[in-house]
């Protein structure tokens, strides 16, 4: 079966169709230009040169406006062509730049928080559900996955794990949408008529009425919002949302689009006693992220981020990608979601396909050519040479990673050369929230900003996985110094991550 292809989608030419011409084209221009300097060359010959050798004072001037009503014509051509001109530079700075405004990570309440002790009552009050491996699989998962004492699930599993019913998780969806929307639209001080562009992802709860349907409704935008929901994209749907309603902005000037993500995690805690279904349970946690864009120029002085590049790489074309992650029933009918061993293998090929694409747009040309040597002399000379990993070290600042599991990070950790202290915001993140699936990124970006480590002009690669399987990645670049926000869910906890590797709590818990 052929491989899937990578590629930089334009996944709003599909909605947008056609897009319409600008009023001013280039061509036009170009006409306009031509007439111009036509009647310039005609009337040069007339021109008096002493004029521009005496000076150019008052009497010049008056006799320079004189000349300017003898050619009008010239002089209107011209004025046209500038004037034109103008008007399709501003156009162009406000179609082709997106920029991130600003975007706002949710923070549960307190009474959501899951410990070893809540985790441990969770698997030992379904009991009569689960047999004694399945029990001591979940521990072992639990305390091996990086995850800490401070990460959130519902209420309603926690009061009866496996019994959540539809309003259950409708009122999760509520409380994270609602929440992060307000909080957002607070800190950047904008009103909810002015959101043009809705996009929001959840793979595994589609309602009807959807997620867009209920922001809408709540915070009363504007009838003619463009409204897009993405289900079932996996945990890189957020980038995905990201690429869409960037495409969506370039149809008009001045807007701005509001993307939403989380997942819902009330109707998919699994009772069964499938190992490779129980691992969802010990990793997903609560967690949602909304982030607003806007191609308006003028709002660039305002905006964090500015969105170089976006580069997708869908290998569902190959079974193994296909199936190693996603829904389905155990052998007693029991739904879920099921992870296969060939996953981390997936990931690390979709990982390989994805920045032999992003690697020409970013890399330095010096990584480039040493890439391009190394494949002459092994594949074409046929020397026994290792091939040249490039350092994209060189090519962003910092790197915002899928908090999937503490393997998912080691195995990115390994293909891409990093050290630990750039893989810390990641491991920190899946400590404090565990993985809450495509929102993770924007968790990692925010540990980053706490930090204060992002400063001007540095390129942040977010690189999101999901089901599919897909790889995603977005450069951005830090417009302006990023400080520490007292709204950052990372102000009130901070100083106590990362967390330092316990051994004698892991042996002690196992025991």
């Amino acid at each position: 079966m052929a491989a899937a292809h990578p590629r930089e989608d334009t996944v709003g030419a599909a909605i947008l169709g056609k897009r319409k011409k600008a009023p001013t084209s280039i061509s036009s221009i170009a006409l306009v230009l031509c007439l111009g300097l036509i009647m310039t060359f005609v009337h040069v010959s007339t021109f008096d040169t002493g004029f521009f050798d005496a000076g150019f004072g008052f009497s010049n001037l008056r006799a320079f406006c004189m000349l300017l009503g003898h050619y009008r014509l010239t002089a209107i051509c011209w004025i046209i062509a500038s004037l034109q001109g103008v008007l399709v530079f501003r156009r162009s700075r406000s179609t082709q730049h997106s920029y991130l405004l600003d975007f706002t990570c949710f923070k549960p309440r307190d009474s959501m928080k899951c410990n070893y002790e809540v985790s441990e009552f969770l698997t030992r009050s379904n009991a009569h559900r689960f047999t004694l491996p399945s029990m001591h699989f979940q521990q072992k998962i639990f305390i091996r996955s990086g995850l800490r004492e401070e990460t959130y699930l519902p209420e309603c599993i926690m009061m009866s794990p496996g019994n959540s019913t539809f309003e259950d998780a409708r009122n999760e969806a509520e409380d994270v949408l609602f929440g992060s929307v307000q909080d957002l639209l607070s800190r950047a001080n904008i009103r909810p008529q002015d959101i043009s562009i809705l996009i929001t992802n959840c793979s595994l709860h589609s309602p009807t009425p959807s997620y867009v349907s209920m922001i809408v409704n709540h915070f009363k935008l504007r009838e003619d919002c463009k409204a897009f929901h993405l289900g079932g994209m996996g945990c890189s749907a957020s980038l995905i949302a990201c690429k869409l309603a960037s495409d969506l902005m370039r149809s008009k000037p001045n807007q701005y689009a509001l993307v939403v993500s989380t997942e819902n995690i009330s109707l998919n805690w699994y009772p069964g006693n499938e190992k490779h279904m129980l691992v969802t349970n010990c990793l997903f946690r609560v967690g949602c992220a909304a982030m607003l864009l806007t191609n308006k120029n003028s709002e660039r002085a305002r905006c964090k981020y500015e969105l170089l590049h976006l580069v997708r790489t869908h290998k569902a074309a190959e079974d193994k990608a296909f199936g190693c992650a996603g829904q389905a029933e155990d052998s007693e009918g029991t739904p879920g979601v099921a992870l296969t061993r060939d996953l981390m293998a997936v990931a690390a090929d979709a990982l390989t396909t994805n920045i032999r694409t992003l690697g020409p747009l970013i890399l330095p040309y010096s990584e480039q050519l040493r890439y391009v040597f190394s494949l002459l002399c092994r594949d074409i000379l046929n020397m026994k040479v290792k091939q040249y990993q490039p350092d994209f070290k060189l090519a962003v600042k910092h790197f915002c990673l899928h908090a999937g599991g503490r393997a998912v990070i080691d195995e990115i950790k390994k293909n891409l050369y990093l050290d630990e202290y750039i893989v810390e915001p990641t491991r920190c993140t899946l400590q404090r929230w565990g993985n809450t699936s495509a929102s993770s990124v924007w968790y990692v970006l925010a540990y980053m900003e706490a930090r204060e480590r992002i400063k001007a002009n540095d390129k942040v690669w977010m690189l999101g996985l999901g089901s599919g399987f897909k790889c995603n990645s977005a450069v951005w670049r830090a417009i302006s110094d990023v400080p520490l926000s007292k709204s950052n869910p990372w102000a009130d906890c901070l100083h106590r991550y990362p967390v330092a590797e316990d051994p004698s709590f892991t042996r002690h818990k196992l025991s």
